[in-house]
């Protein structure tokens, strides 16, 4: 498993518009029907990497405490399937009900939205205030696979409630850490 951060991603873009299909409900959904009220959180994570297992249990209870405050989270996975099976649709759909995300969990086939967004790893975490201009793009907490600090969610959870309190951008934007996306 190769180390690999994200790419920066400049304050204040607009968050490209999508149309995926949720792997658990086989719906398609565009962000407009899926954007939160007050602040919208879209990562990109899969099934199989080890960065992304070990903060999914995180994801679960931010999105469920976030939910009732107008935040929207929203899980895309863009690895190729062919050489990467285990993040198929089907197996997709296994890992949101085994996780209870209650988010949808989008597959981009084409990888064109990974690629819109600049993504490179999972996870990636993007936040986007009201009006889908970005405020912060980085690391869920300093906690990886292996190195013994807590899961905390902080870094993630501090950018979410600036957004929320329309106070300026988090300053220190640390790039998050995790498996390369698996391009085709």
């Amino acid at each position: 498993m190769a180390l690999t951060p994200s790419n920066p991603f400049p304050l204040n873009t607009i968050a490209p518009e999508f149309s995926l299909e949720d792997s658990v409900t086989g719906k398609t959904f565009n962000l407009q029907q899926l954007k939160g009220e007050k602040a919208t959180v879209i990562m990109f994570i899969c099934n199989h990497c080890p960065f992304v297992i070990h903060v999914n249990s995180k994801l679960v209870e931010l999105a469920n405490q976030y939910k009732s405050q107008g935040v929207s989270f929203i899980a895309i996975s863009s690895n190729d399937v062919e050489n990467y099976p285990q993040d198929a649709p089907d197996k997709m759909k296994e890992v949101a009900a085994e996780n209870k995300y209650p988010f949808p969990y989008l597959y981009d086939p084409t990888q064109d939205i990974a690629k819109a967004y600049d993504a490179a790893c999972t996870p990636d975490f993007y936040v986007f205030d009201k009006d889908l201009k970005s405020t912060y793009h980085g690391r869920l907490d300093e906690s990886r696979p292996g190195n013994d600090k807590p899961l905390t969610g902080e870094d993630l959870t501090a950018a979410i409630n600036a957004t929320l309190n329309n106070e300026a951008p988090v300053e220190n934007q640390l790039p998050s850490m995790g498996c390369n996306i698996k391009w085709k």
